[in-house]
């Protein structure tokens, strides 16, 4: 399915809204390189189901649950498989130990398919057979597996632009140290033309990233070689090792967080004063998912349809070359216009984000908030400087405790904005939030609706809470509350039961994935002593000792002034069906010209359902006369 990037981040109201972006500018080129070594196989570690599991395991599931979620959210994208340190070679520049995976009809980086996930998922079982497992760095020998495979991974992704698209290298490995098996002048040789190879990847601007996978006797040491590889060092490499840790406990999340990665939306301008100008990215932190777009496909081929529009003449029927001209009557008059002049009639602004000025904190309401907030942050790439009148700014906001109060040009939908600064936010693991601006869309007056008093003083007979019940609904709530509660703890069970169907479908599997709806009340949790006991309280001082019996009272009543209605409806349908004879009708065909009240009567008759349209009717009659 071809999901449209433009989607992502469109909102339903708006569906050209400011988050344009092209599908080029946003593709990513990925490529897993994964360590096929023995020491992978040998290595376990207790998975959820209480069994052993190796690394090449954990990596391999990881990564075959990141294909299953990427061919969904990001489906242009482009990815490879490569192992190295393999029995087998297949590449291009046909070197050793090193493995690129991939099915037929498909070329070595390219878009996710259902075909290549079914073969992934079965990889663990043929892997022995067909790729095999050997270790490519030997003592006497010059072979340089890792060498080979950043050689490889870098020739697969030769095509596009790194200014069109994200190129990365996602390395798996539980190997410290690849050239542990070298000695003397060998070693440093090896590590140093893997280095190079590493940095002329980068310089081409591919960025390399390791998922280590600590080994369950010793911690994974970046200091032995990665360090250098990767670039960290100071407080970048100590934070980088309290992540390993981490990172190896939740392997599929964390690769999740690197493959969905926080890309910009769009680059604005920021006019500030003075003909002073600086360049901001914009990020979607939250915006609702949707499910992908519906593609039409020809019923004969399977093929995509494209749909074509023609106009042609009233008077001749000829078909029109040129597309059709506007005009606008005018005294008289037909003033034409050309598509482009009416698009810059209908422009308001360029787009750019305009400062007005600055007002305290406490001016910003919660309820300005009507649609998510963007993150904007700063950028040197084409306006230097930016960044450093950004800080300032940034500083001095937080420190006066202002917002900014700005107009947002959109094409679409210009508007005021306010621009909160947010502080970065650190802990022992590394950066939970970073330092930047949040840009809310603040509503015109008409999105306000004037506050409604239900009850007002002039009405003294309006009931209302005493103080035992305000305080009984406030330990009920404070009971009921939730810890640290965020909306990215629930997942949408309609979608996931959506993809659900979708994976079954593609993947031809048997059984359906197990869809949990995480939005179901806590039943357990609720059943709890202290909180049974909060809302007994609650009931019993807003409702009163006897509400139940007088529910159950009420309940009674209307369940018999039902029943007596249905019993009179029965009554008038047997004494109405008398006055029809409905064999000749039906012999004649002359059902269809009694109304549908008149219809009911043989439906009510018969004790058969009522519900459905007039032709429904019609057929439940002539099949309970076996017609």
């Amino acid at each position: 399915m071809d999901i449209d990037p433009d989607d992502v981040f469109r909102d339903d109201d708006d569906p050209e809204d400011e988050f344009h972006q092209e599908r080029d500018a946003t593709k990513e080129m990925l490529v897993y390189l994964v360590d096929a070594s023995p020491k992978m196989f040998s290595t376990t570690f207790p998975s959820e189901d209480q069994k052993d599991v190796s690394h090449f395991q954990i990596a391999v599931r990881s990564i075959a649950q990141s294909l299953k979620t990427q061919i969904i959210n990001r489906s242009y994208d482009e990815v490879a498989i490569c192992f190295f340190n393999t029995r087998e070679k297949k590449n291009l520049q046909d070197l050793n130990g090193v493995y690129v995976f991939n099915v037929p009809e498909r070329e070595d980086l390219d878009r996710p398919t259902a075909r290549l996930i079914k073969e992934f998922d079965r990889i663990e079982e043929s892997f022995d057979k067909q790729i095999g497992s050997k270790y490519g760095i030997l003592p006497g020998t010059r072979d340089n597996s890792l060498y080979n495979a950043f050689w490889a991974a870098q020739a697969i992704l030769r095509k596009g632009s790194a200014k069109t698209a994200d190129k990365r290298i996602l390395l798996f490995t539980n190997e410290d140290d690849p050239f542990g098996n070298m000695k003397g002048v060998t070693k440093m040789d090896m590590m140093r033309t893997t280095l190079q190879r590493a940095k002329d990847a980068q310089d081409l601007g591919i960025l390399i990233e390791l998922l280590p996978l600590s080994r369950p006797d010793e911690d994974f040491n970046m200091s032995t070689f990665y360090a250098e590889l990767l670039g960290l060092e100071g407080n970048d490499l100590a934070e980088f090792k309290a992540l390993i840790g981490e990172r190896f406990e939740d392997m599929k999340d964390q690769l999740r967080k690197r493959i969905f990665r926080k890309r910009k939306v769009r680059r604005i301008n920021f006019i500030i004063a003075g003909g002073i100008s600086i360049e901001l990215n914009t990020y979607a932190l939250v915006r609702p998912t949707n499910p992908g777009a519906i593609t039409w496909l020809d019923s004969v081929t399977n093929l995509p349809i494209k749909a074509e529009r023609s106009f042609f003449c009233s008077d001749t029927g000829a078909l029109l070359q040129e597309p059709p001209k506007l005009f606008q009557t005018y005294k008289n008059e037909n003033i034409m216009f050309s598509a482009n002049e009416l698009s810059e009639i209908k422009r308001v602004s360029t787009g750019h984000l305009r400062l007005l000025g600055f007002k305290p904190l406490s001016c910003l309401k919660d309820y300005h908030n009507l649609r998510p907030s963007t993150f904007v942050f700063p950028s040197d790439e084409e306006v230097i400087g930016s960044t450093c009148i950004f800080i300032a700014l940034h500083r001095s906001m937080l420190r006066l405790k202002r917002f900014a109060v700005a107009f947002y040009g959109s094409s679409t939908h210009p508007q005021l904005v306010a621009l909160v600064a947010q502080d970065e936010i650190v802990s022992t693991s590394g950066q939970i939030e970073p330092p930047g601006m949040h840009m809310i869309y603040l509503p015109y007056s008409d999105d306000i609706r004037p506050v409604e008093e239900l009850h007002t003083d002039t009405n003294p007979m309006a009931p209302r809470a005493t103080e035992d019940q305000i305080k009984s609904a406030s330990l009920l709530v404070k009971r009921v509350d939730l810890k640290n509660f965020s909306v990215c703890q629930f997942a949408n069970p309609a979608l996931q039961r959506h993809y659900a169907v979708l994976q079954a479908l593609a993947l031809d599997e048997d059984e359906m994935p197990d869809t949990k709806d995480e939005t179901l009340p806590d039943e357990e949790g609720l059943a709890r002593p202290g909180i049974v006991k909060a809302l007994e309280e609650f009931k019993l001082s807003v409702y009163g000792e006897n509400f139940e019996e007088e529910n159950d009272l009420m309940n009674n009543e209307k369940t018999s002034e039902a029943s007596k209605k249905r019993k009179a409806i029965a009554e008038n349908a047997t004494k109405e069906y008398a006055n029809y004879d409905w064999l000749d009708l039906a012999d004649n065909g002359k059902l269809k010209e009694l109304t549908v009240v008149e219809l009911k009567y043989y439906l009510t008759r018969h004790n058969l359902p009522v519900t459905g349209k007039k032709e429904a009717l019609i057929s439940r009659i002539l099949t309970h006369m076996g017609k």
